[in-house]
C-alpha cells in the first residue's frame, strides 16, 4: 500500500492563519450568532458505537466554566458494557477499513477539513470550544478550526511521505514495504484543553486503524460535534467509536484487552504513568506489544539573560503564561531573571497583568476566561492561598467562584529555586519567577535543566549570541520545543513539531511522520523474479 512519487505535493503542509475578529468584521458577527445557537441548543450527548448513539442514563451536565448557570446539555457516561461494545465494533470495522486504498481512507478526512474550513462547521465548533472550554474567540479559532484542519491535511501528506520510503532492489527481485495498520484497536485519550487534539483519534484512523476514543470529561461536546462533522464527511461507522466517562472505569477494560494495539494519549503525567504500569503488568496478555504514545505535563521555562530585550520578555511572559488561563501544556510557569533586569521587568509585569481583562470569553475584550472545572479551581485556590501566606505574590494571587471558576493572572517571586511553585505543575495563569545574580548564569542554566522532571517547552531571551548558543547546548534535553526570543507556546502544525521527553512524554511529535509511524506496522515483501534451481552455490563446484 504505497503511493506514487509526487503524490505528497497534492497535500502540502502549511499553517492556516486565524481570522482576526476585528470590530465590524463578518467573522465576529458570525461567531456571536453561532454562540447564541450553541448556547441554546440543549445537547444530549450519547456514546457513539458502530455509528449508533448509546444513552446510558448516567448523565452529567455540560457546564460553561465561566458561568455555573450556563448548562449546554448533558452527556451520557459509558461503563464496562459500552467500552467492550466499542472495542468489538472497532475490531469488526477494522476488517474492511484496514484494507481500503489510502485514497478511500483519506477522502472523508479531507472532506471534513474542507467542511470545517469553509462552511458553518467552523463557527459551530469554535462556539462550542468557547463555551465548553472557556476559550476566547481567537484562541478557539486557532484550536478548533485552524489546527484541526491543518492536522488532518498534514496527516495525509505525512502518510504519503511515509509510504514513499521504500527499500532498494537488485535485478531479479522487487523489494517493497507495506505500511499496515496495527493489529487490534487504538485507544485514544484526549485532553480538555484543545479541540484539535481530536487528532489523537483521527491520525491513527487515517492509516487504517480503528479507534476507541475516550475524550476528557470536560470536553464532551466538542468531541460530539467532531464526530458529527466526520459523519457528514462520510467516515464509515465503527472506525472511531466514542465512550464518555471516567478514565479509570474505561481504562480498566480497554487497557487490559488482548487486542489493545496502541494508546494515543495527551493528559497528565500521573495518568500516563498509570497507563504504562498497567500495560507492563499485563504484557503477557496482548496479541502484540502495545505502542504507548503520550504527551503529558510540563513545567515550562523562560530564561532571561542580562542582554534580554525587556519589552519582548514581558510580552512573551504575559502571552505565554495567561493565554487560555495557562491551561496549555506548553505555557511557561517558571521564569529565571537576572537581578539587574528584575526591578524594571517586575514593574512592567505588574502593569501588563493589571491591564488583562478576566471574564466571559465570548466577550471581545476578555483575555482570560475561567479554568476548566471546580476540581481544578479548588487546587489553584489552595495553592494561591499558600502563596499569599508565604508573601510571594507580586501581582494577582486571588480567585473568584461566585459566577465562574476564575483565577486571576498571577506573578509570584520565590527565593528558593526548588520551591514547589517553580518545580511542580499547576496548570493555571500563574508565573513563578526566580531572580539570579547576573554572574551566576552558568549555575542558572543547571537549575533550569535539573529543577523539574519535565522536558516539554522552554525559551531563552538574549541578544548576546554567545549566551544563546550556550543555553542551546546546556538545555538540549530540557525542552522538546525550544524557542529563542519568543514565548514557548503556540507551536504551529508543520512548523514547530510539538512534543517533549523526560516526564513530559514520548516526544513523538504530533502532526509529523514520526508520530504516524507509531501507528503503522511495516511488512517487507521480496518478490523473486528468478528463483534458484540448484541448492548449491558456485563455490561448491569443483
Amino acid at each position: 500500500m504505497t503511493a506514487p512519487a509526487g503524490r505528497t505535493a497534492l497535500f502540502p503542509i502549511s499553517a492556516t492563519l486565524p481570522r482576526s475578529f476585528a470590530p465590524g468584521s463578518p467573522e465576529r458577527a458570525a461567531a456571536l450568532a453561532a454562540i447564541d445557537v450553541v448556547r441554546n441548543e440543549s445537547f444530549d450527548v450519547a456514546n457513539l458505537i458502530d455509528g449508533v448513539e448509546v444513552r446510558t442514563g448516567r448523565t452529567q451536565p455540560i457546564i460553561t466554566p465561566h458561568n455555573h448557570e450556563g448548562v449546554l446539555g448533558q452527556v451520557h457516561h459509558g461503563g464496562v458494557a459500552q467500552v467492550q461494545a466499542a472495542i468489538d465494533a472497532s475490531l469488526r470495522a477494522g476488517r474492511s477499513w484496514s484494507r481500503l486504498p489510502w485514497e478511500q481512507r483519506a477522502a472523508p478526512f479531507l472532506r471534513a477539513a474542507d467542511l470545517l474550513e469553509h462552511g458553518p462547521w467552523r463557527e459551530r465548533l469554535n462556539a462550542a470550544t468557547q463555551l465548553e472550554l472557556s476559550k476566547t474567540n481567537y484562541q478557539a479559532e486557532i484550536d478548533a478550526a485552524c489546527e484541526t484542519f491543518d492536522f488532518i491535511r498534514a496527516n495525509v501528506a505525512n502518510m504519503l511521505a511515509m509510504y514513499e520510503v521504500q527499500p532498494g532492489s537488485l535485478p531479479g527481485m522487487w523489494n517493497s514495504v507495506e505500511y499496515r495498520p496495527l493489529e487490534g484497536f487504538v485507544l485514544a485519550v484526549t485532553p480538555f484543553n484543545f479541540t484539535c487534539m481530536n487528532n489523537l483519534a483521527l491520525g491513527p484512523a487515517l492509516l487504517g486503524n480503528t479507534v476507541v476514543w475516550k475524550p476528557a470529561e470536560s470536553a464532551s461536546l466538542v468531541a460530539h460535534l467532531t464526530m458529527e462533522l466526520l459523519a457528514e464527511a462520510g467516515l464509515p461507522d465503527g472506525v472511531i467509536n466514542v465512550v464518555y466517562g471516567s478514565g479509570p472505569e474505561i481504562g480498566e477494560v480497554a487497557l487490559t484487552h488482548p487486542d489493545l494495539a496502541a494508546v494515543h494519549f495527551t493528559g497528565s503525567t500521573t495518568t500516563f504513568q498509570h497507563i504504562w504500569r498497567t500495560v507492563g503488568a499485563n504484557v503477557t496478555r496482548y496479541r502484540n506489544y502495545p505502542r504507548l504514545v503520550g504527551e503529558t505535563g510540563g513545567k515550562d521555562f523562560i530564561l532571561a539573560h542580562p542582554s534580554a530585550d525587556l519589552e519582548a520578555l514581558a510580552v512573551a511572559a504575559v502571552r505565554g503564561s495567561y493565554e487560555y488561563q495557562g491551561q496549555k501544556c506548553s505555557a511557561p510557569s517558571r521564569m529565571y531573571v537576572p537581578r539587574t533586569l528584575w526591578p524594571r521587568l517586575r514593574e512592567r509585569l505588574v502593569e501588563l497583568t493589571e491591564s488583562v481583562v478576566v471574564g466571559d470569553p465570548t466577550e471581545p475584550e476578555t483575555y482570560v476566561g475561567a479554568v476548566i472545572n471546580e476540581r481544578q479551581f479548588r487546587k489553584h485556590e489552595k495553592a494561591l492561598a499558600q502563596a499569599r501566606d508565604e508573601g510571594i505574590v507580586v501581582v494577582g494571587g486571588t480567585t473568584d467562584d461566585s459566577r465562574g471558576w476564575f483565577v486571576d493572572p498571577t506573578v509570584l517571586e520565590v527565593e528558593d529555586p526548588y520551591s514547589p511553585f517553580i518545580t511542580e505543575e499547576l496548570f493555571a495563569p500563574v508565573l513563578t519567577t526566580y531572580v539570579y545574580d547576573d554572574a551566576d548564569w552558568d549555575n542558572t542554566l543547571r537549575l533550569v535543566d535539573e529543577s523539574t522532571a519535565y522536558g516539554l517547552t522552554g525559551a531563552v531571551f538574549a541578544q548576546d549570541a554567545q549566551a544563546v548558543a550556550q543555553a542551546d547546548d546546556a538545555l538540549r534535553y530540557a525542552a522538546g520545543n525550544f524557542y529563542v526570543n519568543d514565548k514557548p507556546t503556540g507551536s504551529v502544525v508543520g512548523q514547530q513539531p510539538f512534543g517533549g521527553a523526560r516526564a513530559s512524554g514520548t516526544n513523538d511529535k504530533a502532526g509529523t511522520v514520526w508520530n504516524l509511524i507509531r501507528f503503522a506496522s511495516p511488512r517487507a515483501t521480496k518478490r523473486n523474479h528468478l528463483p534458484a534451481t540448484d541448492y548449491r552455490y558456485p563455490h561448491h563446484q569443483v
